[in-house]
């Protein structure tokens, strides 16, 4: 049997992936937090596909396995593994729970709802922030549009010949 995570909503949020635009868990992921093996977990979800639409689950490709194994020090043992692992949306990690109809599985889904309200919460602040940044950028680009504006003019300024000052001397008369 896999090793269980310790389950709260922050750690399995550090189990939450980003593929295809959508956050997902992954199998092994999901069955260590559900205490039951990778295989088995599989075998529910092949009983039960009717349950496991495309949006719900999917398995990843080459290119994604060697993306998630490059960018996730948990996931290495995926590059040894016979077969892709799948992926599961929010709603295939909580119809896991459904099928898997453990004690553990049932208790911890509430924590894994917990994780990704928890993300959708932090990625909305963020979305929030990034348009009052860009607010703000704008507003300050038309203050300070007077302010390139009046160097310009100085700059403009300096360029002109000015007007010489003082006494003459030999040397200025050359200049001239």
């Amino acid at each position: 049997m896999n090793q269980q995570i310790n389950i709260n909503a922050e750690n399995i949020g550090q189990y939450i992936l980003f593929i295809r635009n959508q956050r997902i868990m992954l199998d092994s992921d999901l069955a260590r937090i559900y205490g039951v093996r990778t295989k088995r977990l599989n075998e529910q979800v092949k009983r039960n596909k009717t349950r496991f639409p495309a949006d719900f689950m999917f398995q990843l490709t080459d290119d994604e396995v060697k993306e998630v194994v490059a960018n996730c020090d948990h996931l290495e043992r995926l590059k040894y593994s016979s077969s892709n692992p799948y992926a599961f949306t929010e709603h295939g990690a909580l119809m896991l729970s459904a099928v898997l109809n453990t004690k553990t599985a049932i208790e911890t889904s509430i924590y894994i709802v917990r994780a990704f309200a928890r993300i959708r919460s932090m990625l909305s602040t963020h979305a929030k922030l990034e348009r009052r940044i860009e607010e703000l950028e704008s507003r300050y680009d038309k203050k300070f549009a007077i302010v390139f504006e009046a160097l310009k003019l100085l700059i403009k300024q300096e360029n002109e010949p000015r007007k010489r000052i003082g006494f003459k001397t030999k040397n200025n008369e050359d200049d001239k």
